[in-house]
């Protein structure tokens, strides 16, 4: 696919094939977005573990320093006191049935879901909508706790869900541009640390190989693996 001209400018002199040291990386990444509006930061990290194997699959949560830059929507499945606990906690839906039902009909407005394990049963009836949509929630993401009011104040903050793919790699958002390179950075430090927490032990070799960090409409710019240590040294 062709590059248009704001593309262009806004990789020229970077070199997108070289490996860059980690905060250099990050500030290439904010300099060379261009759009109109307030592009998102993302990194992928090529991860050394085979996710076929259940006991090599990283999966987990965090929640970022700095949120993530936008209005988070929450769904809240729970019934009885619960319900009260996720509305004074920020839900913007809470139901029990009732919530399940408009699902079933379509109502999809929402970003992010938490349930009550007590809920679970019937919430899985909707599992072939919420699943596709990574809305579906998750006791190992911490998304299906009896403690909602905090899982909800979680989100709405800025927690981020990540799971690694077929291929190996995680994705994950990092924020908005306008955040500046030391909130990114920021947020960047405290997923790699979990991430890191979340090692299998089945995992051999190198665990983080690869790394690039990119904006919505902005080129990847690779960073070099051994200075990624940096960030737990601040």
């Amino acid at each position: 696919m062709a590059k248009g001209k704001k593309f262009k400018k806004a990789v020229d002199g970077i070199d997108t094939t070289v490996r860059h040291e980690i905060f250099e990386a990050m500030k290439l990444a904010v300099q060379s977005a261009y759009a109109n509006f307030d592009e998102s930061v993302d990194v992928a990290i090529n991860l050394g573990v085979d996710p076929k194997y259940s006991d090599q699959m990283v999966r987990g949560a965090v929640t970022l320093p700095h949120g993530l830059g936008k209005e988070v929507r929450v769904a809240a499945f729970c019934k009885g006191d619960k319900q009260a606990e996720a509305k004074e906690a920020g839900a913007d839906f809470v139901g029990d049935e009732d919530l399940i039902e408009q699902v079933k009909g379509g109502f999809l407005d929402f970003d992010k879901a938490v349930a009550t394990p007590d809920m679970m049963a019937k919430v899985g009836q909707i599992g072939r909508i919420l699943g596709p949509r990574g809305l579906m929630p998750n006791a190992k993401t911490g998304t299906v706790t009896f403690e909602i009011g905090n899982a909800v104040k979680e989100m709405k903050a800025g927690r981020v869900e990540f799971k690694v793919d077929k291929a190996g790699v995680l994705h994950a958002p990092l924020g908005k541009v306008s955040f500046g390179q030391e909130k990114l950075i920021d947020n960047l430090r405290a997923l790699v640390d979990s991430v890191n927490r979340l090692k299998p032990s089945a995992a051999k070799g190198t665990y983080m190989k690869t790394m690039a960090l990119a904006t919505t409409m902005g080129p990847g710019i690779k960073v070099d693996p051994l200075t990624i240590r940096k960030l737990s040294e601040g």
